[in-house]
């Protein structure tokens, strides 16, 4: 199964790579919402993540643009990010995004909602 990340902290990147690959998982990153969508249509993705705040395109315009595109209308989309404000979790979940991680992730429970949402 193909993972694509998308975070601007290169460190935030290489923990979900490293946490997703010992689950299993094929995994692909991006720095921010355009360059997701761009590694997006290079390489398809099972499952997104991605975080909020992003320079160039943040993460709603991310999953807007996404759930765009017919071919991913159905992809699960998780957010993964420092926000807990309960008013962007709604506009994340109207943007089509599938569920909401507070930072810092559990490596463990992160791979089991993973498995969850793309079953």
């Amino acid at each position: 199964m193909r993972v694509l990340a998308v975070d601007d902290s290169r460190t935030m990147r290489d923990m979900l790579r490293m946490a997703l690959m010992k689950g299993g998982f094929n995994v692909v990153t991006a720095v921010d919402g355009e360059d997701g969508l761009e590694v997006l249509s290079a390489n398809g993705a099972d499952v997104i993540i991605t975080d909020i705040n992003m320079p160039k395109l943040d993460g709603f315009g991310f999953i807007e643009r996404v759930r765009e595109n017919d071919a991913y209308r159905g992809t699960p989309i998780l957010v993964l990010t420092t926000e807990s404000d309960p008013e962007k979790k709604d506009r994340a979940r109207r943007a089509g995004a599938t569920g909401w991680i507070v930072k810092p992730f559990n490596p463990d429970k992160l791979i089991d909602a993973i498995r969850r949402v793309a079953a």
